[in-house]
């Protein structure tokens, strides 16, 4: 082999994006709280109430992952009775527009 030659190591996927792509889409209440947030519904009782099925135990679990992942964040405010409402992060707006091209490429894929 002559030295000048350069040799390409095997490119996977990157790990911890991969893992959260799949798992966001895994949960079928992801892109439904998403589209709640973007329509200023972002307390946990009035998801629940705008959204047939889905349920306060449900709801939680995806919040909580979404969380973990840096893509939302919670907000407590010290009240009484305690009140929480949920935001995008700067890096959820970004992950949500790698989901709209996700989608829009789907949309190719279909056509």
């Amino acid at each position: 082999m002559n030295t000048n030659e350069k040799l390409f190591l095997r490119k996977s996927a990157p790990e911890k994006s991969a893992r959260m792509v799949e798992t966001i889409y895994g949960c079928k209440w992801s892109l439904t709280v998403y589209q709640l947030l973007a329509n200023n519904i972002n307390r946990p009782g009035e998801m629940v109430k705008s959204v047939e099925g889905l349920s306060t135990k449900v709801l939680n679990q995806c919040l909580k992952k979404n969380i973990e992942f840096g893509i939302l964040n919670k907000i407590n405010y010290p009240e009484i009775p305690p009140r929480v409402e949920y935001q995008v992060t700067e890096f959820g707006q970004k992950f949500m527009r790698i989901l709209d091209d996700i989608e829009k490429l789907q949309h190719e894929i279909d056509a």
